[in-house]
């Protein structure tokens, strides 16, 4: 079992990581949708992170369960269970779930960079989440472990 400390730290690193790679998301669509990337190349792109992002969550959700951190392994779970759904409700002969001949249809677009918005939010108000859990678990017991024997009373 790891510690706390290590566990939120673990946690905030993964969470810092994911906000990067959303922010990689965001500028990538909106390069398309600028037309600064055709559809092929930005879809390529996208696609390659998506697993990455996946497995990063969901180990993140299996080791706050096997820490015993129910509150934020039930409200992290429903985000997970979303990312794998959408990952394995791929239509059949689509590249991922960015595909680019359906990418500017029907709004898929607008719907993809809202979805980056709305997981941007999300893992940021995790981030500072995992960073108060880090310090509470940090200060929880006394860092410097002074002994009564050790004391000097003037």
């Amino acid at each position: 079992m790891v510690s706390e400390p290590l566990l939120f730290a673990f946690a905030l690193f993964d969470t810092g990581a994911v906000l990067f790679l959303l922010v990689y998301f965001v500028i990538t669509l909106s390069d398309l949708e600028c037309d600064y990337l055709n559809a092929q190349q930005c879809c390529s792109k996208l696609n390659t992170w998506v697993l990455p992002k996946i497995v990063g969550h969901v180990f993140l959700v299996v080791l706050l369960l096997f820490h015993g951190q129910w509150i934020l392994m039930v409200v992290n779970l429903p985000m997970a269970l979303w990312l794998v759904y959408e990952f394995l409700t791929v239509p059949t002969g689509n590249m991922g779930i960015y595909d680019p001949t359906e990418i500017h249809n029907h709004g898929q677009l607008k719907k993809h960079l809202r979805d980056c918005m709305v997981y941007l939010g999300y893992y940021l108000v995790f981030f500072f989440i995992y960073l108060y859990c880090m310090i509470i678990a940090l200060l929880k017991g006394d860092p410097i472990r002074r002994d009564e024997d050790d004391m000097v009373e003037f």
